[in-house]
């Protein structure tokens, strides 16, 4: 199927092309010429939206008997020097923007990694069935950055995920700019990084309350065998930024699971500014897993 789309607004023209193949994985190929008409402070391509409400990583605020409300669980980003990152998705308090900056990317995504009905206990929208959407350019896009903006919702029907393409180098007024990616629908086999992927992020206090207000984290990573072996034993890499200090670090084989969990508790200095996280896993000299990139909202 092939559609083709006009543009016009107050600040751009532009036309599109939309050839759209169905199946286990939908592909959208997208081709676009866009005119500006006048300069602007931001150029958002290749927008996807999606909703997040609560989760494994943020309890509900109201009583609800599901586990879990999301289209999206997280931001995936395959970076232009081939390191993946994952960031988890959240309903924040206050209006969120994050950025991950690079070299023509690879690909990035909104993503939908639980697939469990237990994760959602709901008959009726079937959250686990909720496709993931990966971005891929068909071309270099040059540097610039994926944008990441997280609005706060009071319930599920708003969509309030919303990711982006952002080019360092804007177009001149009225001179062509043309772009072109591809969209994959999946949900069977979702885009995820060759090594270790994060399963999970839970958030809480747990046998770790203790007066001094401390946060706890359990990440849990799952991937190839090969790399989920008891004998393995990673080394974690963690690093938070000057709103935090890291008190303990901890990893385990997950047997449950055949994964491995890192286990983190930190203590915020200030509970009104956020607090930034990135962690992976590594087997000597070698990183083996893809990159945690997490933020703690302010509250």
């Amino acid at each position: 199927m092939v559609i083709y789309g006009l543009l016009d607004s107050p600040r751009a023209a532009g036309a599109y092309r939309f050839v759209l193949t169905p199946g286990v994985d939908t592909v959208m190929d997208v081709t676009a010429r866009l005119y500006l008409r006048s300069a602007v402070g931001k150029l958002g391509l290749a927008p996807l939206t999606s909703m997040f409400y609560f989760g494994r990583g943020q309890h509900a605020t109201e009583d609800d008997f599901r586990p879990a409300v999301h289209d999206s669980d997280g931001l995936s980003v395959h970076m232009g020097n081939d390191e993946w990152v994952w960031r988890p998705l959240s309903d924040p308090k206050r209006l969120l923007v994050t950025s991950f900056s690079t070299t023509n990317p690879i690909g990035f995504g909104l993503m939908q990694r639980q697939r469990d009905f237990a994760n959602f206990e709901d008959p009726v929208l079937r959250y686990e069935l909720r496709p993931s959407a990966w971005v891929e350019p068909k071309a270099q896009w040059g540097a610039g950055r994926v944008e990441l903006v997280q609005i706060p919702s009071p319930n599920e029907t708003n969509d309030n995920i919303v990711a982006y393409w952002v080019p360092d180098r804007l177009p001149a007024p009225k001179a062509a700019y043309d772009y072109a990616y591809r969209i994959w629908w999946q949900k069977d086999k979702d885009t995820q990084p060759p090594g270790l992927h994060v399963a999970q992020t839970l958030y809480g206090r747990g046998y770790t309350h203790t007066p001094d207000g401390s946060i706890s984290l359990a990440v849990d990573f799952e991937g190839p065998s090969e790399l989920e072996s008891p004998e393995l034993k990673p080394e974690a890499q963690v690093s938070v930024d000057a709103n935090a200090k890291l008190l303990e670090q901890k990893m385990i084989h997950n047997d449950a699971t055949g994964g491995w969990r890192l286990s983190l508790r930190l203590q915020r200095l200030d509970s009104g500014k956020p607090v930034e996280m990135r962690a992976s896993l590594h087997s000597g000299n070698k990183g083996i897993s893809e990159t945690w990139s997490y933020i703690l909202p302010p509250d």
